[in-house]
């Protein structure tokens, strides 16, 4: 089909982004690019609007999508035109571009799309540039007051990894991606430590004892003040999780001693138990961009936090699907993601826990497959995507670890027959990849 002359609707334009271009959610590492050169080119034609609006980054392993999207949620409830870049999206493109929770229009990425076609066929830049381009070109010519720019993979080579943020935030380090970031957690440290620029402040979600010396030397180098989170603040449930309020989830935040800061009771709408760590980066950020002028009130952060997925449109977060059975989906994937999510269905009460389970075949799924409960029942199905498991390949693989069950056809398949074996004490649980989540929401 002839490009030169772009007469695509929204549709047409999706499936040319998605058929033309490498994009790593679908093709996985052959859709990574080992340097900027390309986002670099792309954003020169652009006119560099990545230089045109103040920014904050993140990244990390676990967090950095539910971190983001409260940070989102408390800016633009501050007053502030608030950008918000994250990825990958659920159900449609445009959720990973938005302007105070809004999505943009189909209209932009058509337009986008079509005005800059011919730079596309020169420069031949992967889906996750492009839509970088987008971003950065939407947020500019929008004047957003700020924008969160949650880094997509990794960090030094992220396409994002452009920007001069008044702010890095990196969550934590685990296990993901380690075909591309590193076989162990100092090289994956070292890739996501490449986002803190020089002399811009960094907040560092959790100390951890074998990378913290990474980040604290990259700090060193770049002149940047380095916050742990975890050493300012700590976090317990005020109210644990139970069936009859997996909707919320009231913290207790307590400052050390020195800290300055101050002992809060909050009431998020982000309920799975993993939101403790992220509260913790969540506010000291917050105390950082208070402390460079921006205007945040104890009222604005509370009003925010209580509705995150009303202001920024978040889903796949500890999500509440149904009720009779009690059915929740999360995007935790990697181990160190799982095994928040064990921690929230453990606390959770149920008879029986039938297991929705799909994960993608570019990566080591043992570690996962580890610590899975084998007293679940386990309905065992591939997401529709080309790097989706196929799900007998994962039936086989999980009997090796004593996880039992029957293989579907389909996401929607397995799920319709947990829900049907499922009494109304027992929980049915969907995940294991972020894909799998984005069919059932």
């Amino acid at each position: 089909m002839d490009y030169g002359l772009w007469t695509m609707d929204y549709k047409e334009t999706i499936n040319y982004l998605y058929s033309q271009l490498p994009m790593f959610t679908r093709d996985g590492a052959s859709a990574y690019k080992a340097n900027l050169d390309n986002t670099i080119e792309l954003l020169n034609r652009l006119g560099n609007p990545q230089h045109t609006f103040k920014s904050v980054h993140v990244g990390g392993t676990n967090g950095k999508g539910s971190t983001s999207h409260m940070l989102a949620a408390i800016l633009q409830t501050a007053g502030y035109k608030t950008g918000l870049y994250t990825s990958p999206h659920l159900k449609d493109f445009r959720e990973r571009i938005r302007i105070n929770g809004e999505m943009i229009s189909e209209q932009t990425v058509t337009d986008f799309v079509g005005e800059h076609k011919e730079d596309f066929d020169q420069i031949k830049p992967s889906f996750f540039e492009m839509t970088v381009g987008l971003a950065f070109d939407v947020f500019a010519k929008e004047k957003v007051d700020i924008a969160i720019i949650e880094v997509g993979l990794g960090g030094r080579l992220d396409s994002t990894n452009v920007i001069t943020p008044l702010l890095s935030v990196i969550t934590n380090i685990g296990w993901d991606h380690m075909n591309i970031l590193g076989d162990t957690l100092r090289l994956i440290a070292g890739e996501k430590a490449g986002i803190i620029k020089d002399k811009v402040p960094v907040i560092i979600g959790e100390y951890q004892e074998e990378v913290a010396d990474i980040f604290i030397e990259k700090a060193k180098s770049t002149s940047s003040r380095i916050t742990f989170a975890s050493e300012r603040l700590e976090t317990h449930i005020k109210t644990g999780i139970i069936k009859d309020s997996v909707t919320s989830l009231a913290v207790t935040v307590t400052p050390a001693q020195d800290s300055g800061l101050k002992t809060r009771d909050l009431q998020l709408d982000l309920a799975g138990s993993y939101q403790l760590k992220n509260i913790k980066t969540v506010l000291c950020a917050v105390e950082e961009l208070k402390a460079q002028s921006f205007n945040i009130t104890e009222e604005q952060l509370r009003t925010a936090l209580a509705d995150v997925k009303g202001l920024t449109g978040l889903h796949g977060r500890w999500e509440v699907l149904n009720n009779q059975p009690l059915t929740i989906c999360d995007t935790g994937h990697n181990p160190e993601g799982m095994e928040e999510v064990l921690q929230n269905i453990a606390a959770t009460p149920h008879k029986k826990l039938h297991f929705v389970l799909g994960m993608v075949n570019d990566k080591d799924i043992s570690k996962v497959l580890t610590i899975l409960p084998v007293k679940a029942h386990y309905y065992f199905c591939k997401p529709d995507i080309p790097r989706g498991l196929d799900a007998n390949s994962l039936w086989l693989k999980a009997e090796g670890f004593g996880l039992h069950g029957e293989a579907y056809h389909s996401v929607k398949e397995a799920l319709a027959a947990a829900q049907q074996n499922a009494t109304d004490d027992d929980l049915v649980f969907v995940g294991g990849s972020t894909f799998v989540v984005a069919e059932v929401v």
